[in-house]
């Protein structure tokens, strides 16, 4: 009887311990193993991919040719292949600001990661673009992070806790009473976007201002808890070189026999992108933050995605294809719904012709 109790109390241990492991977020021993072994055939490149309509179509790609090894821990999955030659892990995110940057540090806590290509669709700021073009950015920023000032207060005041160094002034700011219309119907435009008015509008508003703020961040070269910050971050130099390489690439301009882009659409390197956990469909903050900030694609990921990979020093480049005119404003801008297939095919053509480039 004591025999059996004491083989009962050691599974009951051995099951609490694993429980525990598991509570804590440390890999099993199955799962350290599947990495050690992944590990040794490394380094990859990584893929990261937003959403499964996105990734899908990769792995329908002749040019992907997938393992038999696939890896899932923390509600992730983690898919090993090659393409073009080129040692990859895909691996998706979901939506949003935090699911990217969990993702992105957890492939490169585990992996060994060479560096870190991600892609999918977009809207579009730049009124010089169009529904299907693929964009690659040279800086990316997360342009949610705000100091929202107390109504009263102007841009000549200090922000709560700047004085410690936590906010600043230096970014720019939005001003909510420039969007004000009155019952004309005409709109006070001082940051650009929306209605014009051939004159300045007095009225107030009581959301007052909200002030742009850099991310705090701590790459690891740097001093544990000693912060640093970072509004623009670049993407890898020698990555948005080869990316110069793509400009003259054919991309898909038509869903089917009847339904086309009117405007060819065509890779370009672009000068910034933003990012923020919104879904931006609102042509005056669309124009606004053009006018204020230069972007082109604006999403819900990237900035993400490149804050981890700064962080990590780790080599980066972003892949955005335009599926919508963010707040629409043309016939075809905001048929996000009928052209996001086709600019997620784009964006994934373009991140092939990518590691084609970079594995020569």
């Amino acid at each position: 009887m004591r025999a059996f109790i004491s083989v009962i109390l050691i599974f009951v241990y051995a099951l609490l311990a694993l429980v525990l492991q598991q509570t804590n977020g440390a890999l099993d021993a199955k799962t350290q193993r599947l990495v050690n072994k992944a590990n040794k055939n490394g380094p990859y490149l990584g893929l990261v991919i937003p959403n499964l309509f996105e990734m899908s179509p990769l792995l329908e790609s002749p040019s992907y040719i997938a393992t038999n090894l696939t890896i899932d821990f923390s509600g992730r999955r983690f898919r090993f292949g090659k393409i073009e030659g080129k040692k990859v892990i895909l691996v998706m995110t979901g939506l949003g600001m935090l699911n990217a940057g969990i993702t992105t540090q957890l492939l490169l806590s585990f992996f060994k990661i060479e560096g870190v290509v991600h892609y999918g669709i977009a809207g579009n700021a730049n009124p010089s673009l169009n529904i299907g073009d693929v964009t690659i950015p040279r800086y990316w920023s997360h342009s949610a992070l705000w100091n929202w000032q107390r109504y009263g207060d102007g841009p000549e005041d200090e922000l709560a806790l700047e004085v410690n160094g936590d906010y600043t002034r230096e970014i720019g700011y939005l001003k909510f009473a420039d969007y004000t219309i009155n019952n004309n119907n005409i709109i006070n435009l001082k940051s650009g976007g929306g209605k014009s008015s051939s004159s300045s509008s007095s009225y107030d508003n009581m959301l007052n201002n909200v002030w742009y703020q850099p991310e705090e961040v701590f790459p690891i070269d740097g001093t544990p808890e000693e912060r640093q910050h970072a509004f623009w971050v670049p993407v890898d130099s020698h990555y948005f070189q080869i990316s110069k390489n793509l400009e003259g690439m054919k991309l898909e301009g038509c869903l089917n026999s009847t339904t086309c882009l009117s405007t060819p659409p065509k890779v370009t390197t672009v000068q910034r992108g933003t990012s923020a956990s919104i879904y931006l469909d609102n042509a005056a903050y669309r124009d606004f933050i053009y006018n204020k900030f230069n972007v082109s694609p604006v999403e819900m990921e990237s900035a993400a995605v490149a804050l981890i990979c700064y962080q990590q020093r780790t080599p980066f480049i972003v892949i955005r294809a335009l599926s919508d005119l963010a707040g629409g404003g043309t016939a075809e801008s905001n048929e996000a719904a009928t052209f996001t297939p086709l600019a997620a095919n784009n964006s994934i053509a373009v991140v092939i012709e990518f590691i084609k480039n970079l594995s020569v």
